[in-house]
């Protein structure tokens, strides 16, 4: 299974389009504008199907829906190079964002219910910290074959390359292990899939140790995540070369795929120090983006990593809290507040880089992490 693991995470962020997509839309004729409005599609889109297809994956076979969505994005990608126009767009974004929803979830429950089976959930943490280094290691090598790609064959290859890719993964789902019988509708009278999903909100609702690991799962990978597309911007600030940007995001890269390789040995570390690790990450964001020198990018750096490895022990230990049958349900909340933090990031970024600067910006994005890690190192259990 953990070779199965690694195919898919490689191939599922292996696509050369997305560094040119956005050149794509405006060489077709559309203006900033249409293109944030397609982004717009796209986060709805799997805001409103996440937690509904989470119940769909505690139905349904989980390697069905892994199979099913990359062939969903390979649709999207072939239409967008062959049909280009705006509403064509938007119907990729709209199948990209079901792909989404499906995987999300699906992935996660799949494997640590077959590591729980052999008796091995103890490695969820190191294998889930791998794949999310490989796909990082994906989405680098993608972007670097993209640009011989592209000056060859211009978007109609990268395009057939990223549906190829797809394809490839939606075959490499099919050799995932699942024994997971669907689950029923427990005693009710409810069809399966309504018991299902009132069972996992439930849950996470009413769970206080699930609740927990959602709020850090949230926070830890979505916050960071999203300010990582603006490190080009805080580099030009500083007075960067363009042509030494791309190592900057290079850097952050690799110190982001350093923390998933470190998440198994940190998976079992007690609550406190996990919320002090916290607490130095956030605080390292801060002074490197406060520094004004190019030199601080090794603190932003090391700060993404460990939120990196946050964001993987804090789905390991979500997994770990999870007791009843709609464990992809409940892991597909976690994907909602992911996918609303990234929004809200957005869109305070957009505003606040206006008025202060993409140094004071990115500092003030710390301060989230503060806040978590101190209510989290006061409130924590003994281990």
């Amino acid at each position: 299974m953990a070779g199965t693991l690694y195919l898919y995470s490689f191939l599922d962020e292996f696509v050369l389009l997305y560094p040119v997509y956005a050149l794509l839309f405006s060489e077709t004729g559309l203006s900033v504008a249409e293109t944030t409005s397609l982004f717009v599609i796209w986060s709805v889109t799997g805001l409103l199907l996440e937690v509904p297809s989470g119940a769909l994956a505690d139905v349904l076979s989980r390697r069905l829906l892994l199979c099913v969505g990359p062939l969903l994005a390979a649709a999207g990608f072939a239409l967008w190079v062959i049909f280009p126009s705006y509403w064509v767009f938007a119907a990729g974004f709209v199948l990209w964002g079901v792909r989404g929803a499906l995987t999300s979830g699906s992935l996660e429950a799949l494997v640590y219910e077959e590591l729980e089976r052999a008796g091995e959930a103890e490695r969820y943490a190191g294998l889930m910290g791998r794949a999310s280094s490989v796909g990082l290691a994906a989405t680098a090598s993608a972007i670097g074959l993209a640009i011989p790609v592209f000056a060859v064959g211009g978007y109609p290859v990268v395009g057939a390359a990223s549906v190829v890719a797809c394809l490839l993964c939606s075959l490499a789902a099919l050799a995932f292990p699942e024994h997971r019988t669907a689950a029923a509708a427990d005693d009710d009278d409810e069809p399966g899939y309504w018991a299902v999903l009132k069972s996992g909100l439930s849950e996470a609702r009413g769970n206080r140790h699930v609740s927990r690991w959602l709020v850090l799962s949230a926070v830890a990978g979505a916050i960071w995540g999203a300010l990582e597309e603006y490190v080009p911007y805080l580099g030009k600030e500083l007075g960067t070369p363009v042509a030494w940007v791309p190592a900057l995001v290079l850097l952050v890269w690799a110190a982001a795929t350093a923390g998933g390789l470190l998440a198994g040995r940190a998976e079992r570390v007690a609550e406190r120090p996990f919320a002090v690790m916290l607490l130095a990450a956030a605080l390292a964001l801060a002074g490197g983006a406060l520094s004004g020198e190019l030199a601080g990018f090794a603190l932003i750096a090391l700060a993404f990593g460990a939120f990196q490895l946050a964001d993987v022990v804090a789905d390991a230990r979500l997994q770990e809290s999870i007791d009843g049958p709609s464990r992809a349900t409940v892991t597909s909340v976690a994907g909602l507040g992911k996918e609303a933090v990234t929004l809200l990031v957005y869109a305070s970024y957009g505003a606040a880089s206006t008025m202060a600067g993409h140094g004071l910006t990115f500092a003030l994005f710390a301060v989230p992490y503060v806040v978590v890690a101190l209510v989290w190192g006061r409130r924590s259990p003994r281990p």
